[in-house]
């Protein structure tokens, strides 16, 4: 039943995956390549039809070896991790499937928590991301974390604290961080409220409420916006001190990143506008 369901280009593209899948479909991290049919085609229709999304820079991220990459976290859910993941698949040649890092109280969820790792989603474990990485997988870390997701609407696009743990990781590694911005996030799912009471029974964080009630994504356009690729020399056991050096300028090019997407969307429908005056 699901298989058809599954686009043509995805099962292409899936083809050209530079993955070690043994001959049923399954690669040493647990990916399953049925699962990551559907999944894709998913992430595809939402990426090319729902939130429409435009994809700049995308020639900075590395074609193949290992990397991470790291950006703003917004929205109330994972959209924008979701459509990162789409971009590196659709945009990219060969196709990159790229693994994130799952927040922990995501395995207290059914089914959906066995899925995550068919589709490459780990939980946010030091130990599983250097091992992806040493095995020259690109990976994706929010460093703003929950806190990221669960900034309300009168709070978008503002930054706030990164943890370090991933500098310190890509120092390690030897890995090159190739700093986004997502820009959309707020507006497609604006968060006015955090319900305790449903936290607590999905064992989340927080629970996003918006202004139509339920926690669903509007289908408003989205950007993505990518760097080039910073890299730090170290072993990962320098001071925090330095590493908070470090975190700060990949801060600063994702602030940097935002700034340039907000003010391109603002030409945007300025010259939109002047188009329907005219």
């Amino acid at each position: 039943m699901l298989d058809r369901l599954v686009d043509d280009e995805v099962r292409a593209r899936l083809e050209r995956v530079e993955l070690p899948f043994n001959r049923y479909g399954l690669d040493e991290f647990g990916l399953s390549k049925d699962h990551l049919a559907w999944f894709y085609t998913l992430l595809g229709r939402l990426y090319h039809q729902y939130f429409r999304v435009r994809t700049f820079g995308i020639e900075h991220v590395p074609a193949r070896g290992r990397f991470m990459v790291i950006g703003n976290h917004s929205g109330g859910l994972p959209v924008d991790g979701g459509m990162v993941l789409a971009s590196c698949f659709f945009e990219m040649e060969p196709p990159r499937i790229v693994h994130g890092m799952v927040e922990k109280f995501a395995q207290y969820l059914p089914i959906i928590s066995q899925l995550f790792s068919r589709w490459g989603q780990l939980p946010g474990l030091p130990e599983h991301a250097v091992r992806l990485l040493e095995a020259d997988r690109p990976l994706m870390v929010f460093p703003e974390g929950a806190r990221g997701t669960g900034k309300l609407y009168r709070d978008r696009y503002k930054l706030v604290r990164f943890g370090t743990g991933f500098v310190r990781i890509a120092m390690q590694t030897r890995t090159p961080i190739v700093p986004f911005a997502f820009i959309g996030g707020e507006e497609a799912l604006p968060v006015v409220y955090h319900s305790q009471v449903l936290a607590k029974v999905f064992h989340a964080p927080y629970f996003p409420v918006t202004p139509y009630g339920l926690p669903v994504p509007l289908p408003f356009p989205c950007q993505l916006y990518y760097s080039e690729p910073m890299t730090f020399e170290g072993t990962g056991t320098e001071s925090d001190e330095e590493v908070e050096q470090h975190v700060e300028k990949v801060r600063d090019r994702i602030a940097a990143l935002i700034e340039q997407g907000r003010v391109r969307r603002r030409q945007e429908r300025a010259a939109a506008g002047q188009g329907r005056a005219r």
